[in-house]
């Protein structure tokens, strides 16, 4: 192998891949843009990923999980070695408090679904509101948000008020019954009464969003994660999923039909 520290262990690309949960893909995506490059290499040519690249490797997967992008930590990188204790304590207390920002959420969510739990274990179905509480605190955990944009959408229902929040799970309980029964019964997506009703719907939507070019990104987000899983999400509200999984496609086709 070629480098100074011939007696440390050093890791193939495979190697590091497996165990760190990187794919090799992004490894040489990383190598290209500067973010991270093998330290060494054998006679033959191959990389070989030593101590201090596992510790930028670490540093580099903390950051973007912190919400910076790839050029932004390149830059952050070149301007403080690996082994600056320092800096190292920096990223691990920062990464801390998201953490522990997380597991609050986290907690809160266990307790949400504890709830409908309960109410199931006394043979009572849980209302739709509070499936579609359960579902509103697993898309804020969702990395599909960036901190910025979960933070985001917390002011805006704060500004909207408890009330208008409860108004609103209200009347989405009422527009997807009845967007559902058009669904079923084939009213054609052009049908005044259906585009009246997709109007709403996304009057609705929006209102929980900012306006401008970040609540742009915040729905932009949130159609990704449904397109992602919308098994899973579906799956949790109190319509059958496949019901659901429908809807959005008869919603989807009626705002085509403008």
């Amino acid at each position: 192998m070629i480098g100074n520290d011939t007696g440390a262990h050093r890791w193939s690309i495979g190697e590091l891949a497996r165990a760190s949960g990187v794919t090799v893909r992004t490894l040489h995506h990383y190598d290209e843009i500067g973010v991270l490059r093998a330290s060494a290499r054998t006679t033959s040519g191959h990389r070989r990923y030593t101590a201090d690249d596992l510790r930028r490797l670490y540093r580099v997967r903390a950051l973007r999980a912190l919400g910076m992008s790839l050029d932004e930590i390149r830059e952050a990188l070149a301007s403080s070695p690996a082994e600056d204790p320092a800096a190292m304590r920096g990223l691990l207390a920062a990464q801390l408090r998201q953490l522990t920002v997380q597991a609050d959420r986290i907690q809160q969510l266990i307790a949400q679904v504890t709830g409908l739990l309960s109410q199931l274990d006394g043979a009572s179905m849980p209302d739709p509101d509070q499936f579609l509480t359960t579902l509103e605190m697993i898309s804020m955990l969702d990395t599909y948000f960036t901190p910025e944009q979960r933070d985001e959408l917390a002011r805006r229902r704060s500004e909207l008020g408890a009330d208008a929040v409860e108004e609103a799970r209200v009347r989405f309980a009422d527009l997807v019954e009845q967007l559902l029964a058009h669904a079923d019964a084939g009213t054609p997506v052009d049908d005044p009464r259906v585009r009246d009703l997709v109007r709403q719907w996304d009057e609705l939507g929006n209102a929980f969003h900012a306006e401008g070019v970040g609540g742009e990104q915040t729905k932009a987000a949130a159609r990704r994660m449904w397109q992602d899983h919308r098994d899973e999400l579906s799956a949790r509200l109190p319509w059958p999923a496949e019901r659901m999984a429908g809807l959005m496609a008869y919603l989807e086709r009626a705002r085509a039909a403008g």
